[in-house]
C-alpha cells in the first residue's frame, strides 16, 4: 500500500519521502523513532559484522544503502538519526525504479558523533561518544565491506553522505574492488552533468569549450569535476585541457597552487594564480560560463555573484544543489531576478515556477533521484562485477535524450517527475546495454533489454490479486 500510493503521483510524493522533508526528519530522527527501521552496525560489532548482518531477515540483500552519518545533506554530522538517508534513498529505488523492496537494506555504521546538541540529548539513539581516529572507522568499513562479500554476494553497496574525505578514500579503495557506488559523489555528478548537457544544447554551445567553476570541494564537487573532466574529454580534450577549464572555490577560496591546505584529490584543479577569498571576484578574474553550487552555504550565491555571472555571459548556466532549501546557495526567484531572466537555472531542491516580467520560468530540479533509479535498476538486471563512471555518464546523456520537443520548448532541463519510472526504465536500458558491451554483467544478453527489465519491475499490489 506504501509503494502503491508513492508510485501513485511520484511528483507530490517524492518532496514528502526525500528531499526536502528528508532533511527535517533527520534533524529529529530520535525524536521520532517509534519501530525498527533498518540495521545499525557499531564500533562495538567489531570483529562481529558478518554475524551481524546474517540477522538480517531477508538473505537474497541486492542493495545495501549505507552512511556513516557524518555529512547529511547540507546539515552536516547527525549520527545515527542519519539513518533516515539509507531509508529514504532505497524507498526511491522501489519508487521511482520499482526495484523490489525486500532485498534493500538500510545500514547506518555508527561511530559516534562530534555533534555536541546529540551528545547531550537524553533521546539520542546512538553511541553516545566522539567519532574515533579515522583509520579505526575505516577498519570497520573494511570489515563490513569484506562481509557484505560473503553474506550477500550479488549485493551493490550505495554510499552515501559521508563525510568528504572519507567518502572519497573509501570510494577509490573499492569501486574496483567490488560492486558499489557513492551517490554523493557520482550521482550528484551525474544529475549535474545531464542538466549541463541540456543547458548547452538549449544554448547551442559546445561542452569542450566552457569554463565551470564548482562552488564547494568536499566530495560532491570532487566528484563533479571529475565526471565533468570526462566528459569533455569523451568530447576531444585532453586530460590537461579539461581540467584547465574547471576551477573550484571552497568555503576559504579559489583551489590555487599556492594553498598549503589542500588534500590530494583537490591540487588536481588547483590553478597557478594568486589567492582570491571572494566568490563574485573569481567571477570577475576567470569570466566561467558555468557557476555549480555544491557548497551547503545557504544564499552564498549573492547579487554581486550571479550580475558578475551575467556580465560575461548572455546566457549564464547556475546551479544551486545544495539541500535542503536554507541551504540552497539562492533561490529560483533570485537566480531569475538577479539576472533579469537570463539564467539557466536549476537547484537541487525543488522550486515553483517563477514570474518575471510576463514570463513564467520552470526551475530545473538537479537532484540525483533522477540518475540513481535507474542505475540502479540496470544492476539490478545485470549483477555486474563493478560499477564504472561510465555507467554514470551514460545515465546523464540518457536522461537528456528524455525530454520531449514541447518540454525543450519551455526550457525545461529534466523531464516531469511525473514521468520517473519510464525515466529510470530508459536510463537502465543505456546502462545495461553499457554493462553487456564493457563485458560487466554476470547474466546472459537478453534479445530485447527493455522488455527483460520491464519484466523485473515490481507490482504494488497484494500477492492474491497477482494473476
Amino acid at each position: 500500500l506504501f509503494y502503491k500510493t508513492l508510485m501513485s503521483d511520484p511528483a507530490d510524493f517524492l518532496p514528502v519521502i526525500y528531499s526536502p522533508t528528508i532533511g527535517e526528519a533527520c534533524l529529529k530522527f530520535s525524536d521520532i523513532y517509534r519501530t525498527k527501521a533498518g540495521m545499525y552496525i557499531t564500533l562495538r560489532d567489531k570483529g562481529s559484522v558478518k554475524e551481524v548482518l546474517r540477522n538480517w531477515p531477508e538473505k537474497n540483500v541486492r542493495f545495501i544503502c549505507v552512511s556513516t552519518g557524518g555529512h547529511i545533506l547540507s546539515l552536516g554530522d547527525l549520527g545515527s538519526n542519519g539513518m533516515g538517508i539509507p531509508l529514504g534513498k532505497l524507498q526511491l529505488y522501489t519508487a521511482c525504479a520499482a526495484i523490489p523492496p525486500y532485498g534493500l537494506l538500510p545500514v547506518l555504521l555508527d561511530c559516534g558523533t562530534d555533534n555536541e546538541t546529540l551528545l547531550n540529548d537524553p533521546f539520542y539513539i546512538g553511541l553516545r561518544q566522539r567519532r574515533p581516529a579515522p583509520d579505526i572507522i575505516e577498519e570497520l568499513i573494511e570489515e563490513f565491506v569484506e562481509a557484505v562479500q560473503e553474506v550477500f554476494p550479488e549485493c551493490c553497496i550505495h554510499f552515501e553522505d559521508w563525510k568528504g574525505p572519507l567518502a572519497i578514500r573509501t570510494l577509490n579503495k573499492y569501486k574496483d574492488k567490488v560492486c558499489c557506488f557513492n551517490g554523493d559523489i557520482q550521482g550528484t555528478a551525474a544529475i549535474a552533468l545531464s542538466g549541463l548537457i541540456e543547458s548547452l544544447r538549449m544554448l547551442n554551445l559546445e561542452m569542450k569549450n566552457q569554463k565551470v567553476m564548482v562552488f564547494g570541494a568536499g566530495s560532491a564537487g570532487i566528484g563533479l569535476a571529475g565526471m565533468i573532466a570526462r566528459a569533455t574529454q569523451q568530447a576531444g580534450l585532453t586530460e590537461q585541457q579539461a581540467l584547465s577549464n574547471l576551477y573550484l572555490f571552497d568555503g576559504i577560496g579559489l583551489i590555487e597552487s599556492s594553498r598549503t591546505d589542500l588534500q590530494d584529490y583537490q591540487k588536481i584543479y588547483a590553478h597557478p594564480m594568486t589567492g582570491i577569498s571572494d566568490l563574485a571576484q573569481a567571477i570577475d578574474v576567470i569570466k566561467p560560463n558555468v557557476l555549480i553550487g555544491v557548497s551547503s552555504i545557504g544564499k552564498a550565491f549573492t547579487q554581486a555573484v550571479i550580475e558578475a555571472m551575467c556580465r560575461y555571459n548572455e546566457r549564464p548556466i547556475i546551479f544551486a544543489m545544495s539541500n535542503p532549501t536554507d541551504h540552497s546557495e539562492c533561490t529560483a526567484e533570485e537566480a531569475f531576478e538577479w539576472s533579469d531572466g537570463k539564467a539557466v537555472f536549476a537547484a537541487g531542491v525543488p522550486f515553483a515556477p517563477v514570474q518575471y516580467k510576463g514570463q513564467t520560468f520552470y526551475p530545473g530540479q538537479a537532484n540525483n533521484f533522477y540518475c540513481f533509479p535507474g542505475v540502479a535498476l540496470a544492476v539490478y538486471a545485470t549483477k555486474p562485477k563493478l560499477t564504472t563512471d561510465e555507467f554514470w555518464i551514460e545515465s546523464a546523456q540518457a536522461l537528456c535524450n528524455l525530454l520531449t520537443p514541447e518540454e525543450r520548448s519551455k526550457n525545461m532541463m529534466f523531464p516531469p517527475q511525473s514521468d520517473i519510472l519510464e525515466i529510470s526504465l530508459n536510463i537502465a536500458v543505456h546502462v545495461a546495454e553499457l554493462a553487456f558491451d564493457r563485458g560487466l554483467a554476470q547474466v546472459p544478453r537478453p534479445a530485447d533489454i527493455k522488455s527483460w527489465i520491464r519484466e523485473m519491475l515490481y507490482l504494488p499490489v497484494y500477492p492474491e490479486y497477482v494473476k
